[in-house]
């Protein structure tokens, strides 16, 4: 089903983000991660990360591209929250996920997930979803696993000297993969 016409979540709407959200969705990401306004949630990394977390044109490529879904979540007309899903073959990646910090630690995040693995099954018919999580952040990976992903152990490298990405305030960083079955 067409997360467009997708019935609310609770008092929740899941739709696909469009062009026209694009100013509303970095901001929402910025918010949830970087500066100032992220330490008012717990997923916040600024004290690894400073720059940019995201960018309209990043934004913009995952809204148009035919192997990705960015999920806008509005309550009540506002953008709360949103996930970026990507078709990978066998599995489908879960990244981009932002709630905003005020309403962080209400359980929110924990509808949006169970609502992106639906939609990813629903959509794709993929066994698995995969996620990278920068490997310092201990509180993040342990929230996942909680919901049902495994640590892989398997990691990438941080892209150091992008500045796309953020600027590192450490020299330890790296991503993680997290798996989780979707069956």
């Amino acid at each position: 089903m067409d997360t467009a016409t997708r019935p609310a979540t609770g008092d929740l709407t899941f739709r696909d983000a469009v062009a026209t959200d694009v100013d509303a969705l970095v901001e929402l990401i910025e918010s949830a991660y970087r500066g100032d306004s992220s330490r008012a949630g717990w997923t916040t990394e600024a004290d690894i990360l400073e720059g940019q977390r995201i960018d309209p044109r990043g934004v913009a490529e995952v809204i148009e591209s035919p192997v990705s879904r960015l999920l806008a979540v509005e309550r009540d007309g506002a953008l709360v929250a949103c996930c970026q899903l990507a078709h990978r073959g066998d599995h489908a990646y879960f990244g981009m996920f932002a709630v905003s910090p005020a309403l962080q630690g209400a359980g929110l995040g924990k509808v949006i997930i169970a609502e992106a693995e639906r939609t990813a099954r629903a959509t794709w018919g993929v066994p698995e979803m995969h996620m990278t999580v920068i490997s310092v952040r201990e509180d993040l990976i342990a929230w996942y696993v909680r919901r049902g992903y495994r640590r892989t152990g398997k990691t990438t490298p941080f892209p150091y000297g992008d500045e796309r990405f953020g600027i590192p305030q450490r020299d330890d960083l790296e991503f993680e993969l997290l798996v989780k079955p979707l069956a």
